[in-house]
């Protein structure tokens, strides 16, 4: 896999190279543009992952080729095989482009604009005919509008054909999507009634079932927890019984005539596996803790038929145009309806808001006096068959979606999963910024070495100089224009205008849009910005000697890449994860706000020779964090888990609690039960001792915050002041026993010892940050009350 992207880096050089030459510049500055494209350090190190930005670095290389070629065959002769080979290539290498991130559509932007800009010249143009401009914009749709569509729904299609099977991201798209998937929900009943055993599903958000469990609420009323579970589960399962308010009796679902449920219905949901009816009350849930939400919990025992906070009103909305019953009672799959608390008049209610660790991070459930309509709508997605429904009782299923529709959904689920990601990340920045290269991105430290994403600066700081030098001279030139100088005429300002103009027009599409999105950015979104910032650079450099004699002109390109090339080898080690001294890094920090981790290198490299670097290989399984489309930076890890989910021997000492799958109903958080250690007394015939008091040595459950470091330091602190006051009991201190104090001294080293084993290794600052990082993402409410 590592293979593609660094193919697609690589290639991304030659195409630059020709795409200058097509530009009509000099050998000398196509040679230039592809050195600094070469050594380039932020480029090389996408190359080297399996990240989408070399991809889409290549496609919009390949692109801006393919449109430039075809630019130069309009020029010389429209309609003719050459031009429409280069036209065709254009909109499919638009398609590619926007197939590999979103960010592809800024290219075809840039390809837009100039296009426009093109068809109206024509319009402008009295020797082409109306007929023969209709004819230029059909084929222009044609190649630049169709192909691309066609070419980006082809690989979804093939995205379908290739992984059709369930997966770890079922949970984002619908139930009726992934009836697609290879493993498709059986048949069910359509009919509802009391005494059926349901599922059901909430219809707005992809939280997934009315789920309950044997863990109840840590606060309010401490009663049993009430979620939304994504996956299928036995603790899914509802019985319907009728309402007891008024003293109504238990309805004999098995022996008397079948009662459906209509609109209106007084109903209550019994939670089969823990038998406790689905309940709420007047006590804020603990979470969203307003006045208009109640905590929603299932409550009872066997035998208990429940009071009228468990009893609901089932309030249909819609049904399905196809089941004309659907719109009238209760029906599986085709019947949105609402759930209604008889007693405080709140709606059963969910949203995108994740319960914490206590709650196994699942969707909460609560009962909203305000709700909101589409939050608020439930449907039953199984029901098995009901003791007096016939054998040969209808049953129902999803329907199969086709192909535009799954696409249509995938699109849906990828704009609002990247239009979610609002959260600060630890490495994200703002666009401002990244002209400057302010700062870059960690992808990896281990063993002394570190992987740190960062630009070659001569060649990122030329290319934005490159661009500011661009707008102030065009500038010039427009006000020189508005005074009557003919500056326009002469054919060379025409030639580096229309160049460098076009290269300008590709880096605002490219650069620009980003200060319009609050979500998460990062550096590597610059990189197709950067790539015509290069190509600018070095359209700067082919006007600047133009009038230069070619000898002179290539002694200066050769001087700038020396340059570049030495900068690319000052940074190289962070590119590359080689070996590196904390001088040298420290040097190498010319700009504050690099953040290196210069403190987890060597002095000296000769203290590398005892280092051994683990190498990738079949038997050590590799994990990608963060990477996704228009995401956040990708990290590169071990996977310790491997493939059946068990921690490695080497890292069961680890500070971190290991948390595995949960299943529904167990508490999988739940630490294992942990023997005390206590200080032994030890009665001394020829010394008395005097308010030695039993002392024990708790054991910390260390969980992966920050504030277990603090227990640790607060108990060596108790285990000081304890010593202090065993040599304070009539003795100085120095002719205390020494039996008294060896006892005390070997507890204390059991600490040390504890609290050198959790020690974090490398910088102090960069572990700190990265341990705060994650206890914000694990812990937001603690977050929040900072």
């Amino acid at each position: 896999m590592r293979m593609v992207p660094a193919t697609f880096g690589v290639a991304t050089i030659p195409i630059a190279y020709l795409t200058l030459r097509a530009l009509d510049c000099r050998a000398t500055t196509a040679l230039l543009a592809s050195i600094f494209l070469t050594f380039e350090n932020g480029l090389i190190t996408q190359s080297r992952h399996i990240l989408l930005d070399s991809p889409l670095v290549f496609f919009t290389a390949l692109t801006v080729f393919f449109f430039v070629g075809f630019s130069n065959e309009d020029k010389k002769e429209s309609f003719t095989t050459e031009w429409w080979t280069w036209h065709i290539l254009t909109g499919l290498s638009l398609g590619a482009v926007v197939s590999c991130k979103w960010v592809g559509l800024f290219t075809i932007a840039t390809v837009g604009v100039c296009t426009i800009l093109r068809l109206w010249l024509l319009l402008g143009d009295l020797r082409v005919s109306p007929r023969m401009w209709a004819k230029h914009f059909l084929a222009r749709a044609v190649c630049l509008i169709l192909i691309p569509i066609l070419f980006y729904m082809t690989m979804f299609q093939l995205h379908f054909l290739i992984l059709g099977s369930s997966g770890e991201g079922d949970a984002f798209m619908s139930s009726e999507f992934r009836q697609t998937l290879g493993r498709g929900m059986e048949d069910t009943y359509a009919d509802v009634a009391l005494g059926s055993d349901i599922t059901i599903r909430h219809l707005n958000t992809q939280g997934g079932y009315l789920h309950s469990h044997l863990h109840n609420y840590p606060g309010g009323s401490s009663q049993q927890q009430i979620t939304l579970y994504p996956h299928k589960d036995d603790n899914n399962l509802w019985r319907v019984l009728n309402a007891t308010v008024d003293s109504y009796e238990q309805y004999d679902y098995e022996h008397k005539p079948i009662v459906y449920i209509d609109h209106g219905s007084r109903i209550k949901l019994r939670h089969i596996v823990t038998d406790k009816a689905l309940h709420s009350h007047e006590v804020r849930p603990p979470i969203s803790d307003v006045d208009f939400q109640n905590e929603v919990s299932a409550y009872g025992m066997a035998g208990f038929v429940g009071d009228i906070n468990d009893d609901w009103v089932v309030e249909i909305e819609k049904g399905d145009s196809s089941d004309k019953e659907s719109s009238k009672r209760l029906r599986t799959l085709r019947t949105h309806f609402k759930l209604r608390h008889l007693n405080t008049g709140c709606y059963l209610f969910s949203h995108k808001v994740k319960l914490p660790e206590w709650g196994f991070e699942q969707q909460e459930v609560t009962c909203n006096k305000n709700a909101v309509k589409a939050n608020s709508l439930w449907y039953v997605e199984t029901a098995a068959k009901h003791p007096q429904l016939p054998t040969d009782a209808p049953k129902v299923n999803y329907k199969i979606p086709g192909f535009l529709s799954k696409f249509w959904e995938l699109q849906q689920v990828m704009w609002t999963t990247n239009a979610g990601l609002t959260d600060r990340h630890m490495y994200d920045s703002r666009p401002l910024t990244w002209p400057r290269l302010r700062r870059g991105i960690n992808f990896w430290v281990k063993d002394h070495r570190q992987i740190y994403l960062i630009g070659n600066p001569f060649v990122w700081w030329s290319s934005t100089a490159s661009v500011i030098t661009y707008m102030i001279v065009r500038g010039f030139l427009l006000l020189r224009a508005k005074r009557g100088y003919r500056d326009f005429d002469n054919t060379k300002v025409v030639k580096y205008d229309s160049l460098c103009g076009f290269l300008f027009v590709g880096y605002c599409m490219h650069y620009f849009p980003f200060f319009l999105m609050g979500r998460q950015l990062f550096l590597h979104h610059y990189f197709p910005a950067l790539y015509f910032a290069v190509l600018l650079n070095c359209a700067v450099f082919d006007l600047a000697t133009s009038t230069l004699q070619p000898k002179i002109r290539l002694q200066i390109a050769a001087i700038l890449m020396i340059i570049a090339i030495i900068t690319y080898s000052k940074f190289s080690s962070l590119t590359y994860g080689n070996p590196w001294t904390k001088k040298k890094c420290t040097n190498a920090q010319w700009v504050k706000t690099w953040d290196f981790a210069c403190n987890e290198f060597f002095d000296e490299y000769s203290q590398y020779s005892g280092v051994t670097v683990p190498t990738l290989n079949w038997t050590t399984s590799m994990a990608t964090i963060g990477g996704e489309p228009g995401g956040r930076a990708a990290i590169v890890v071990e996977d310790k888990l491997g493939q059946d989910g068990a921690a490695s021997p080497e890292d069961e000492h680890g500070t971190a609690v290991p948390i595995g799958v949960p299943e529904p109903g167990r508490d999988v958080f739940a630490k294992d039960k942990q023997q005390e250690i206590k200080s032994q007394r030890i009665a001394l015939p020829d010394v008395p001792l005097v308010n030695v008091d039993e002392k024990e040595i708790s054991v910390v459950a260390f969980e992966p915050t920050s504030a277990a470091f603090e227990v640790v330091a607060e108990e060596k602190e108790d285990v000081k002041v304890q010593a202090g006051d065993v040599s304070a009991t009539g003795e100085p201190k120095d002719q205390a026993r020494p039996e008294v104090i060896s006892i005390l001294e070997k507890e204390s080293e059991v600490k040390m010892d504890v609290d050198d084993h959790r020690k974090s290794h490398g910088p102090l600052d960069h572990e700190e940050a990265i341990a705060d990082q994650v206890a914000h993402e694990l812990y937001p409410e603690a977050r929040d009350t900072e």
